[in-house]
């Protein structure tokens, strides 16, 4: 931080001690404040919550069309978008969290150059990490036999993710846009250019499987195309845009020379968040090992799908705070940063205590969408209290994870979740799990351990960290060499 801009939070702090006794009067000022920023931030999350569902339904659209093809299409599919999301949407939808730091504080800054400079360079390595997963892609057969997945599912299944590989370069390409417009809290193009895409997908899928002979195949190719009809359509966008005009100059080779820097907190995030996604996942695999598994993986399978949703309502509060944050810190206001991350923590739960009360009084009707059995349905039942308590504080860490994506702690918090989730929540769910015979129980325990100490630990990396804004290279700014 500048000798300035320390002179002033210096100054602010003694003009508040010196005005203490003014502090009365003020409230009701703050509190007009904090509902002006909690009203801002409910509409900036809205927005981001529809792109988000949007986008991920792509998937899953090709995952239901599919899955009337009959019984093994629909195992296969399954199967096949969990492997592709866990190996590699998750990874990039992780490397374009960089962004939320670097375009992010770039604004807030008005370095606004910078933006599109670190858009290229974030695009660089999602194109070269897209071509490692592809490659792993090609050995999907192989490695879901080797754990222990049927034969003739695990074929589909490969050919499912080999038709995804294209969608695969897309959806990263995606990822960095959608930042880049986050950042610059651009939000009503993203919902068009979300919701368009899906309507589209629709026409795409129908046409394929069922008016052309390529039936199971049409549905995986027809996500590839989607995704490539969103990137063209977001990358005209900011290509032709009039609120593009300071913060897009052009492709440039400058952003090669970010690479690195970009590198440095986009491997932490993409780690950051597929640990996250890969604890559940494993909740997944370790319920298929416990007796009566097909119920236990039901069960287990229900609360996953559960909470993944409940965090999507959730997600644009977690956006919403990383902006926020980013945004204040690049221009050089670390307390104005602190108190938009105080009202979206409040925001988050009363959010997500509407979500606990709605599943609390619902769980019944809930349930039955996923299965008729009235045997699943009475034992989620009786897993719905600590579904909700789960709800309660992933809706509360997901919010501390945008402040961390925006401050830059993407290191940080990936050893948080590396530590809470597969050193305390992964041995307390396998032991109470199998040894003392708690079953889908047992492991939801001991998810709830690992959530619980992921907030905690995160919230304390939060009221302990200094709360400075990262170094952005202003040349950048200055002077961008422009190629095309």
């Amino acid at each position: 931080m500048s000798s300035k801009e320390s002179y002033f939070e210096s100054a602010e702090s003694l003009l508040s001690e010196v005005n203490h006794h003014d502090d009365d009067d003020d409230q009701p000022r703050k509190r007009v404040l904090d509902m002006e920023e909690a009203k801002n931030q409910m509409v900036f999350s809205l927005p981001m919550i529809v792109s988000s569902v949007s986008f991920l339904s792509i998937t899953m659209v090709s995952v239901m069309f599919a899955g009337h093809l009959g019984e093994l299409q629909l195992a296969a599919a399954t199967l096949a978008n969990s492997w592709a999301t866990v190996t590699g949407l998750a990874f990039m939808t992780g490397l374009s969290g960089a962004l939320e730091t670097l375009c992010g504080q770039g604004f807030g800054a008005k370095l606004y150059k910078t933006l599109g400079i670190y858009l290229q360079s974030s695009c660089i390595i999602s194109c070269f990490f897209s071509i490692i997963i592809s490659i792993l892609w090609f050995y999907t057969e192989p490695i879901l036999i080797l754990l222990q997945q049927d034969a003739q599912i695990s074929a589909t299944a490969a050919l499912y993710v080999k038709y995804l590989i294209p969608g695969l370069f897309a959806y990263g390409f995606v990822q960095n846009i959608l930042r880049f417009l986050q950042t610059q809290s651009i939000l009503m193009p993203l919902v068009w250019f979300s919701v368009l895409p899906m309507g589209i997908h629709l026409g795409i899928a129908y046409a394929l499987v069922y008016c052309t002979d390529m039936g199971f195949k049409g549905a995986l190719l027809a996500a590839s195309i989607s995704l490539w009809i969103s990137f063209l359509l977001l990358s005209v966008y900011v290509f032709f845009a009039e609120e593009f005009k300071q913060t897009w100059d052009g492709l440039s080779f400058e952003s090669f020379r970010h690479v690195p820097t970009n590198l440095k907190l986009a491997l932490p995030s993409a780690a950051m968040v597929c640990l996250e996604y890969w604890a559940f996942e494993l909740l997944v695999l370790l319920a298929g090992l416990m007796p009566n598994s097909e119920v236990n993986t039901s069960l287990i399978a229900m609360c996953v799908n559960t909470e993944a949703i409940a965090y999507m309502i959730t997600y644009g509060l977690s956006a919403a705070a990383s902006t926020r944050v980013s945004n204040e810190l690049g221009a050089g206001h670390p307390i104005r940063a602190k108190n938009a991350m105080g009202v979206t923590l409040r925001l988050s739960i009363l959010l997500a205590l509407a979500v606990v009360l709605a599943l609390a009084f619902g769980h019944n009707i809930w349930a039955a969408f996923f299965s008729n059995s009235p045997s699943i349905i009475n034992q989620f039942a009786s897993m719905t209290p600590l579904l909700l308590i789960s709800i309660t504080i992933d809706s509360f860490q997901g919010v501390l994870s945008g402040v961390a994506r925006g401050s830059g702690w993407q290191l940080l918090a990936m050893w948080v979740n590396m530590g809470t989730f597969y050193f305390i929540g992964m041995p307390i769910a396998c032991l109470l799990g199998f040894k003392f015979k708690l079953y889908a129980k047992g492991l939801w325990i001991g998810l709830i351990c690992g959530l619980s100490c992921q907030a905690g630990a995160l919230l304390l990396i939060t009221l302990s960290r200094k709360w400075i804004k990262i170094e952005i290279s202003e040349d950048v700014d200055r002077e961008t060499r422009i190629f095309v």
